[in-house]
């Protein structure tokens, strides 16, 4: 194998499939990532055995072949080159060594053997379709700060991925902790009706939204019952699904909740914000307390002192205190798009409804904190 490849185009790519290779690996193969030359293009794999990334970029082929080096290693190396250098990859059929040159710089990096690189790729997928970058992103962002971190609950740690609504006309994504939910829709792409309710691990959203940079692009998505792939301006994902059943979250979503306020978006993240400064961190609470026409935030901790604020907000029914976790809140209101939110509240024992009052394709469940 011999080819030449300039500095940013490399460096790119291994941004892209680096990401998914774990620092410490029992399997020595999984810490490589696979380099492929062939035509006018290297390729580029890298695997977790639940996550592939596989990103093709043009490069100068002399020889063509293949072999596999640390991925960390060879991105390091990439890394701190100059700008615009160009790198000359050399390995002969029977070394164990690649040479990596660029300029007055040269390397000798061990490599393994590319037939003992595990694909994750092969499988037939049963649905296919495209959908535009921007709502993808947008899916998954919007959601993803609910992921549960909890792994005995493993079937919480990630997004569920599926078709919504009466008619089956969203695609929607859902992700819950128990103390939180997201709710996000988008309209279902041509060729998603039918599709089966998947789970999309945390690890493979956080390198989809790694891979997603243009909005304007396609992205186009294959699943199965056990895979997905997302395959989008030269970069393909595949990943295993999560192997398990998402709850019924529809059950933890109020519909009886009368008491409504609306507050500057901006105002309330802020004067949460300053409020918490006093909480303690362990349980992160903050006090609502809402009368006609005001909403006081308040914490008192023991330990370090109290804090009140107090905000005009849109509010006529019946007094209310209600405690929320801090961090939630905050999250929440990074989400909304629009200038002001709508909380739907019932009482202080029961699940909060907010949303952005500009959108109704997003919304947000809160369960409170006793405080």
């Amino acid at each position: 194998m011999r080819l030449i490849i300039e500095k940013g185009v490399l460096l790119k790519a291994l941004n892209h499939v680096t990401s998914v290779v774990e620092r410490r690996n029992t399997i020595p193969i999984l810490s490589n990532v696979l380099l492929e030359a062939k035509g006018d293009a290297l390729k580029l794999t890298a695997t977790d055995l639940d996550v592939e990334v596989v990103e093709s970029v043009a490069a100068e082929v002399a020889q063509e072949g293949g072999t596999t080096v640390s991925a960390h290693m060879i991105h390091d190396i990439v890394r701190k080159l100059p700008d615009g250098a160009q790198i000359e990859f050399s390995r002969g059929p029977d070394e164990g060594r690649m040479a990596v040159t660029s300029g007055h710089a040269h390397f000798a990096l061990q490599v393994l053997p590319p037939n003992d690189f595990p694909d994750l790729s092969a499988g037939e997928m049963s649905h296919a379709f495209d959908l535009a970058a921007k709502d993808l992103r947008r899916l998954i962002d919007k959601a993803r700060f609910a992921i549960s971190t909890e792994e005995t609950r493993y079937y919480l740690n990630g997004i569920y991925l599926h078709a919504a609504g009466k008619g089956s006309e969203s695609l929607r994504a859902v992700a819950t902790d128990g103390h939180r939910l997201a709710q996000v829709d988008t309209k279902l792409p041509k060729g998603a009706k039918g599709i089966p309710g998947v789970i999309v691990p945390r690890k493979t959203v956080q390198e989809l939204h790694k891979i997603i940079e243009e909005e304007e692009a396609k992205v186009h998505i294959e699943l199965s019952a056990t895979k997905i792939r997302f395959a989008v301006d030269g970069v393909v994902l595949t990943s295993k699904l999560i192997d398990g059943t998402f709850p019924d979250y529809a059950r933890v979503i109020p519909e009886g909740n009368d008491k409504v306020l609306t507050v500057s978006r901006s105002e309330f993240a802020d004067a949460v914000d300053r409020v918490s400064t006093l909480s303690s961190d362990k349980g992160r609470a903050v006090k609502l307390n809402l009368g006609e026409g005001k909403l006081v935030l308040s914490v008192n901790n023991p330990d370090s002192g109290s804090a009140t604020e107090e905000l005009a907000v849109d509010y006529d029914g019946e007094p209310l205190e209600i405690g929320f976790n801090a961090r939630y809140l905050l999250d929440i209101s990074s989400q909304l798009e629009s200038d002001t939110a709508k909380f739907l509240l019932a009482d202080p024992g029961s699940p909060t409804m907010v949303q952005d009052s500009a959108e109704s394709e997003a919304l947000y469940v809160l369960m409170p904190m006793r405080v």
